[in-house]
């Protein structure tokens, strides 16, 4: 009987609504092995006094710099799940057709559990809805589950937010963050019909 922990995924998205256009990016970050040892290095870059998820959003351009390269070293893979259009209002449609998508990619990675950042309980609950229906394009039999926890508990969360802000930053034209992981990454284009 094998009693391995599940392989987990750990996802945060980054989006822009636009009148015209817009995008939903979701991405997820797997790790080979113990993810302990991703988790141990944040501690060490961040230090254990502090939250790790410090967001993409508020860093400046020679710490995203710095982050993306910490990210890179890490030994993830991080899939991507890019939505459009995303017009305003619509984010929650694009989000869970992100997460659609993304939930037979991560599977195919082995990925039984997905670690979302906490929203509030009725959003939460949308996306547990969501992977519930993902799940039927799954082999009958296969797990897959959504968990959500705060941002501030879970550092391999930081992880995804960094990955989301690099690929938002490039489909905004600054490239320089995503050139330094895009050996890691794997994106899904995504016809979010909104």
């Amino acid at each position: 009987m094998n009693h391995e922990p599940p392989r987990v995924a750990y996802a945060d998205e980054s989006f822009h609504e636009a009148d015209s256009g817009g995008f939903y990016v979701l991405a997820a970050a797997v790790f080979d092995g113990d993810p302990d040892n991703a988790r141990e290095t944040i501690r060490t870059i961040h230090g254990s006094h502090r939250t790790y998820k410090s967001h993409w959003t508020k860093m400046d351009a020679h710490r995203r710099k710095l982050v993306a390269a910490e990210v890179a070293d890490l030994c993830g893979v991080y899939l991507v799940a890019m939505g459009a259009p995303c017009p305003r209002g619509r984010q929650e449609r694009a989000r869970a057709k992100c997460l659609h998508a993304l939930v037979p990619e991560l599977h195919g990675y082995g990925v039984e559990v997905l670690c979302c950042e906490a929203r509030t309980p009725a959003l939460d609950q949308r996306d547990v809805r969501t992977v519930i229906d993902a799940r039927f394009a799954l082999v009958k039999g296969s797990r897959f589950e959504v968990r959500h926890v705060l941002g501030h508990q879970e550092p391999l969360l930081w992880v995804a937010d960094v990955v989301a802000g690099a690929v938002r930053a490039r489909l905004h034209g600054a490239e320089e963050y995503y050139e330094i992981i895009k050996a890691s990454v794997y994106e899904i284009e995504v016809a979010t019909g909104c």
